[in-house]
């Protein structure tokens, strides 16, 4: 059995190597020494779902949105996760998505 705290830290990985996205954290997630969920609250596994929360830091969003599937569902592959639907779901779009 694959231990959902080390496979949310690897999609969030996976997703923080798109250049153009990065996995949303959460405030906790940047405090070192609070034991936290290793994907910064960004990645939720349930029995169906893997739901992983982004910041687009380019557009446009459809092209970077196939690369982040390829690479949770890489990230799944092997797991109790890999037939899960996963959700993706941009929370923001950062200013930088619009150019100078």
């Amino acid at each position: 059995m694959t231990d959902p705290r080390t496979l949310a830290g690897k999609v969030a990985d996976a997703v923080a190597g798109i250049d153009g996205l990065r996995p949303a954290t959460n405030l906790a997630a940047e405090i070192s020494w609070l034991p936290t969920d290793p994907s910064g609250g960004a990645v939720d596994l349930t029995a169906t779902e893997v739901e992983v929360r982004l910041v687009a830091l380019q557009l446009p969003l459809p092209p970077l949105l196939a690369l982040a599937e390829t690479a949770v569902r890489e990230a799944l592959d092997g797991t109790e996760w890999a037939d899960a639907h996963v959700r993706l779901v941009v929370t923001e779009l950062a200013g930088s998505a619009f150019g100078s």
